[in-house]
């Protein structure tokens, strides 16, 4: 199956990767164990299939994620473009992290990464959550910093807002901002992907399949007790059922054009991308290699007109924020997130 590239940033700070990228997250337990051997066999599958994009963050799983990658990478470094993260320090539990981007964490943090990924750079830095005792200013000097120095390619935002990036991009250039968007998830239609698009910045969608709720395969409501989907409202008890019922919209839609519903999914970003003018490589995580492939399916799918109206229709009928704190995201901060 033929991948095609896409180009994230403009000019000398461009990045060439594949049009589909594999979130690493997954490989840290956060949706279901994993062993070492089966990451190993399912960071081969996703390279067969001509992914050559992988994104990771020194926060999975205390950079558990960060050393298999290290391991799966090695003797074979030259083919990826790896992207990893920092700015976010552990805290006792969900919604007990802080940001942090002050420049000496950044400065001591890459170290870190590049010492687990077992390379002396990354493609791709992102700043993973903007600070907010920290001037945006100062994290982006101090990623530009690593860009000079070598240890990095090119850098990048995670959930920042739209004057978030505008700010850091006049600092050095941003080459890409990654956050959350999906059919259920549109918050960033609204500042951060306009302002992506009018400063030529990349944009790389995580959880494009709504942490598996866009599947044929997941039932929400059986979900093991220590996944980190849990945490999230979208499926908590009192908002899963009435969700569940716009899930099975979206899969009626894919059953009637004959794709999985993640390929649907993923359809729909390319095509939302393009009406928008954005160049997007999404990075959705799994654990199998079936999954892998259904997710895969969607990449050069043109969906109707018909199909594109039913989907869009969605996102305003969700019930619960995409995120256990609306300040955690770009949409909560600029007060955009949809409530039911």
């Amino acid at each position: 199956m033929t991948l095609r590239s896409i180009t994230l940033g403009t000019g000398e700070h461009r990045l060439e990767a594949s049009a589909l990228g594999y979130g690493a997250m997954s490989l840290a337990g956060a949706y279901g164990a994993i062993t070492e051997a089966g990451s190993l066999e399912l960071l081969d599958h996703v390279a067969q299939r001509e992914v050559t994009f992988l994104d990771t963050a020194n926060i999975y799983g205390d950079g558990e994620s960060e050393r298999v990658l290290g391991t799966f990478l090695k003797h074979r470094r030259e083919e990826f473009v790896l992207a990893t993260k920092v700015g976010i320090e552990k805290g006792a539990g969900v919604g007990k992290r802080r940001a942090r981007g002050d420049a000496a964490h950044i400065r001591e943090q890459v170290d870190l990464s590049l010492r687990r990924l077992g390379t002396d750079h990354v493609d791709l830095y992102y700043l993973h959550r903007v600070d907010p005792g920290t001037p945006i200013e100062e994290s982006v000097g101090a990623l530009g910093e690593l860009v000079s120095a070598g240890k990095v390619r090119t850098i990048g935002l995670s959930e920042a807002t739209g004057e978030e990036i505008a700010r850091g991009h006049a600092v050095h250039p941003i080459t890409a901002v990654q956050s959350e968007w999906s059919i259920f998830a549109r918050d960033v239609e609204a500042h951060v992907l306009p302002t992506c698009a009018r400063l030529g910045i990349g944009f790389v969608p995580y959880s494009p399949v709504g942490r598996g709720m866009l599947t044929d395969a997941l039932d929400p409501q059986s979900l093991p007790a220590d996944d980190i989907r849990q945490n999230f409202p979208w499926f908590s008890a009192e908002n899963i059922s009435r969700n569940a019922v716009l899930v099975a919209r979206v899969r009626d839609v894919a059953s009637r054009l004959g794709i999985p519903t993640a390929g649907l999914a993923l359809a729909w970003l390319y095509q939302q991308a393009d009406t928008l003018g954005v160049q997007i490589s999404p990075i959705p995580g799994t654990r199998t290699a079936a999954h892998w492939d259904e997710l895969q399916s969607g990449v050069d799918v043109s969906l109707p007109g018909e199909a594109v109206e039913e989907l869009d229709r969605l996102a305003g009928q969700v019930h619960g924020d995409r995120s256990f704190d609306p300040r955690w995201v770009s949409g909560g901060r600029e007060g955009l997130l949809p409530r039911s």
